[in-house]
C-alpha cells in the first residue's frame, strides 16, 4: 500500500473501485444500483459550461497591484490610494475565436482585471488596443455576428467581414489596429491592454475627474508578422497560453506599469473629440499619461476551469471613488456582463471563489441554483430587524447632472469629430515604414480571401481611401484594382 489517497465519490465517501463496474457476472449487464457509476457519468455528462459567445479561448493568472504615487486628489478609490496593494486576477482572451482556436490568429486581445479590493471588487474589462469598432451597444450583437460564422457553411467569411467594417466606418481606427502587426501579439506578456472606455473618477471631496487606463507591458511590445503568426498556428494553438504559464512558472513574472490620462470634468463638453466615443483616443499632447503604479503577475492558476473558464468579468463593478461615463458602449455592458455571467454559469456566480470578493458581503439576494451562502433573518429592506442598511454618503461624487430628450440619435459631434481622423493620424504619424507595409500587406491578405467579392474589394479600397489617399491607392494596387 502506498501513500496514495484512497479515491472517493464527490461526497467523500470511498470509492468501490476506478476501473470496473458493479455487473451480473464477469460477462452480464450492470446494475442501477451502482451509484458511483452513474455519478461519474452524470456528472461528465455535466462538465462543461457553455463557452464563452465572446472571448471563448483565453487564460489568465494572479497577480497583484502596487500604487506608488499619490492620485487621491482625483479620486478617493481605495485600491488607488499610495502605498496600497492589491490582489487580482487578469484574464486574457481572443475575441472572434471558439474555445478550441487557434490563440495566435488576427484578432484583438481582451484585457480582463479583477481587483479584490478592501471595498468590494473592482473589474476592468478592457482590451489590448484603447478603442473598439463600434461605438452604439445596439449593434455589438451584429457585429460579433460578422465575425463568427455564417449560416449556411458554418465558415467565417471574410466578405461579411469587410460588410460590416465597410458600412460602419466607426470601425475604421480599430481595423487599422487590428491590420498592423499589433492584431497578432508574439505573447499577451508583450503587448499593451487599456480600459478603453472612458470612467468617472471623484475624490474625497466630490471633486470630478474622467479618467483612461493605459497597462504598459515593462517586457516591452512584440509582435509576431502575418507569416509568423501563422507558422505558429501550425505548430501550436495554445502559444499564449503556453507562454505565460511556462514564464510565470519559471520565475519570470510578467508586469505592466499602471498609467492614467486624467481630464477634468468640465472639459469634456466642448473638448474636440467627444472623450466618451469608444473609436477615439484622447491624444497625449492634451492629456499625457500620468504613471501611478504597476502590477505583477506571479502566480498560475491551480485549475484552470475553476479559475480560468469561471472567472466572470463585469464592467457594472465600481468601487466608491470610481463611476461609469455616458459612454454608450459602456452603458450597455454594464447590463450585458453580468447578464451573461448569470446564463453561462449560474445566478450566484460571484460566490466560486474566483469571483467571491474578499471584502463581506451582507445582501439581501438569496437562494436561487448552487447557492451556498445565504443570509439569515431578516430578508428584506427596509427592515427594523437589525438587516444590513445601505449608506449613500459613500458615493457621494459620483452623481452629475444631464439633461436632453429622450431620442435615437448618434453622438452629438464635437469640433474635430470623424471616423478617420484618428486613423489617418496613426498612418501619417505613429506607424514606422515597416509597419505601413505590413498593415498594406495584411489588408490586401485579408480581402483577396475567395469569399471577398469584386464589388466589395472595391468597397474595401474606399475604406481605407477614406483613411488615406495612399493607403487607399496600395490595397487598390495590391487587390489589382485601379
Amino acid at each position: 500500500m502506498t501513500d496514495r489517497p484512497i479515491t472517493t465519490t464527490d461526497a467523500g465517501i470511498a470509492a468501490p473501485s476506478d476501473e470496473f463496474s458493479l455487473s451480473v457476472g464477469p460477462n452480464g449487464p450492470l446494475l442501477l444500483q451502482d451509484h458511483y457509476v452513474i455519478q461519474k457519468m452524470a456528472q461528465f455528462n455535466r462538465e462543461r459550461v457553455p463557452e464563452r459567445v465572446v472571448h471563448a479561448k483565453g487564460g489568465g493568472a494572479h497577480g497583484i497591484l502596487q500604487i506608488t504615487e499619490d492620485v487621491s486628489q482625483y479620486t478617493k478609490a481605495g485600491l488607488f490610494q499610495k502605498g496600497k496593494e492589491t490582489d487580482l486576477f487578469l484574464r486574457f482572451s481572443s475575441v472572434a475565436g471558439e474555445l478550441g482556436s487557434p490563440d495566435t490568429q488576427r484578432d484583438p486581445r481582451g484585457f480582463a482585471i479583477k481587483f479584490y479590493t478592501d471595498e468590494g471588487n473592482y473589474d476592468i474589462v478592457g482590451n489590448n488596443t484603447p478603442i473598439f469598432f463600434i461605438r452604439d451597444p445596439s449593434k455589438f450583437s451584429d457585429f460579433i455576428h460578422s465575425q463568427k460564422r455564417r449560416a449556411d457553411t458554418n465558415l467565417r467569411d471574410h466578405n461579411m467581414q469587410w460588410d460590416f467594417w465597410t458600412m460602419s466606418p466607426e470601425s475604421a481606427h480599430q481595423v487599422t489596429f487590428l491590420m498592423t502587426d499589433r492584431g497578432t501579439p508574439s505573447s499577451w506578456r508583450h503587448m499593451h491592454g487599456f480600459g478603453s472606455h472612458t470612467f468617472l473618477w471623484y475624490n474625497a471631496a466630490g471633486e470630478k475627474y474622467w479618467v483612461k487606463y493605459h497597462f504598459k507591458t515593462d517586457q516591452g511590445v512584440a509582435n509576431f508578422t502575418d507569416a509568423e503568426a501563422g507558422a505558429v498556428i501550425a505548430q501550436d494553438a495554445d502559444h499564449h497560453i503556453r507562454d505565460l504559464h511556462t514564464a510565470i512558472k519559471n520565475g519570470d513574472h510578467p508586469s505592466w506599469t499602471v498609467n492614467v490620462q486624467i481630464m477634468p470634468f468640465e472639459e469634456a463638453a466642448d473638448y474636440r473629440f467627444n472623450p466618451f466615443d469608444v473609436t477615439k483616443v484622447w491624444p497625449h499632447g492634451d492629456y499625457p499619461e500620468i504613471t501611478i503604479g504597476k502590477f505583477t503577475l506571479n502566480r498560475n492558476p491551480v485549475n484552470y476551469f475553476a479559475e480560468v473558464e469561471q472567472a466572470a468579468f463585469e464592467p457594472a463593478n465600481l468601487v466608491p471613488g470610481i463611476g461609469a461615463s455616458p459612454d454608450k458602449m459602456l452603458q450597455g455592458r454594464l447590463f450585458s456582463y453580468p447578464d451573461s455571467h448569470r446564463y453561462r454559469i449560474g445566478a450566484n456566480y460571484l460566490q466560486l471563489p474566483v469571483n467571491q470578493p474578499k471584502s463581506p458581503v451582507h445582501s439581501y439576494n438569496k437562494d436561487g441554483a448552487m447557492r451556498y451562502s445565504n443570509p439569515g433573518d431578516p430578508v428584506y429592506a427596509p427592515n427594523t430587524a437589525g438587516g444590513p442598511a445601505a449608506d449613500p454618503a459613500i458615493f457621494a461624487g459620483e452623481n452629475y447632472q444631464i439633461a436632453g430628450e429622450i431620442i435615437r440619435s448618434a453622438y452629438q459631434k464635437h469640433a474635430e469629430d470623424d471616423d478617420f481622423v484618428q486613423p489617418r493620424a496613426l498612418w501619417e504619424n505613429v506607424l514606422s515604414d515597416i509597419d505601413r507595409a505590413h498593415l498594406v500587406g495584411n489588408i490586401v491578405g485579408h480581402a483577396s480571401s475567395p469569399e471577398v467579392t469584386g464589388e466589395m474589394k472595391k468597397r474595401v479600397v474606399e475604406y481605407w481611401t477614406n483613411v488615406h489617399k495612399t493607403l487607399g491607392d496600395h490595397v487598390a494596387t495590391g487587390l489589382g484594382l485601379t
